[in-house]
């Protein structure tokens, strides 16, 4: 298990921006009031995202142009996200993507469908810059692959999450005794993508398994296109869940085992080893007058 220490929370907005510049800047206002360390977009281009024949037959897959997120906004979400103090994080769905958002991004996140894509891994890796990589479907080995290539690209600052890709995730399928298989394995930090918005997996997932880093789904209002999905947070119910797990590592303390000044006055009423009566004798000499 690793250290205790505060767990990084990152608020994925994913296609709930309804491509507009203002409210994906309240994203980040929203996040960063919660006390996230991050925000993250996704940046896809569904004609690079899938094959052709899906979109020939599939009028849902089309539609889902209208979730891309514009180049343009690329330059003023990382002003904002530096001008409250947290961390974007995009995910690249597309090669070119790397570049396109290598001047802006603080880290970039691999999603779980790309876990297997090679080239992809590899480019981000090149950057330097750390890489998130979710592991939703995979088994260990397909893990431990893309790790060895992301490694060998050159990435040495990697996080894993443990992620269950169903949408949303029931708690009994949420397996996060999986953060600690993958930690072991990898040697690397892992946390979790919460899709069970279930504040009871994400205080297990913390306090329990060491989740280092928790990745949710944000909506601002219930109007966000996935948020009929049933894996987004509203802020109002996210932020008592954060609260109680930074207050959670509150009650950590130093481990030195020494009186805490609440119970100090207590010493002098503990039992007497002379006669195991309370309190102590020279305590007792003060109601002796």
């Amino acid at each position: 298990m690793r250290e205790n220490r505060l767990v990084d929370f990152v608020a994925e907005v994913s296609s709930n921006h309804h491509r507009d510049l203002a409210r994906s800047l309240k994203f980040i206002d929203t996040a960063a009031d919660l006390g996230c360390g991050g925000v993250k977009f996704q940046l896809f281009r569904v004609r690079e995202l899938f094959a052709p024949e899906i979109l020939a037959h599939s009028e849902k897959h089309r539609q889902r142009e209208a979730w891309e997120l514009p180049l343009s906004f690329l330059s003023e979400i990382a002003v904002k996200c530096h001008e409250v103090g947290i961390q974007f994080i995009c995910t690249a769905f597309y090669l070119k993507a790397v570049e396109e958002l290598l001047p802006f991004v603080d880290a970039y996140k691999i999603a779980s469908y790309e876990l297997q894509w090679d080239d992809l891994l590899k480019l981000m890796a090149q950057t330097g810059k750390p890489v998130v990589l979710s592991t939703g479907m995979a088994t260990l080995d397909e893990v431990t692959h893309a790790v060895s290539v992301l490694r060998e690209g050159g990435c040495r600052d990697l996080t894993l999450l443990h992620c269950v890709s169903g949408y949303p995730t029931p708690a009994e399928e949420c397996n996060l005794a999986a953060i600690e298989t993958l930690r072991a394995n990898c040697g690397c930090s892992v946390g979790w993508s919460d899709h069970s918005v279930n504040p009871a997996v994400i205080y297990r997932a913390v306090h329990r398994w060491g989740a280092s880093m928790v990745e949710f789904h944000l909506d601002l209002d219930g109007q966000g296109d996935e948020y009929h999905v049933g894996h987004c947070w509203l802020p109002e119910h996210i932020r008592p869940v954060i609260e109680r797990v930074k207050e959670g590592f509150r009650a950590d303390g130093s481990g030195i085992k020494q009186p805490m000044p609440s119970e100090l006055s207590d010493r002098e009423w503990r039992a007497d080893p002379s006669d195991g009566l309370r309190p102590l004798l020279k305590t007792r000499v003060a109601f002796r007058t």
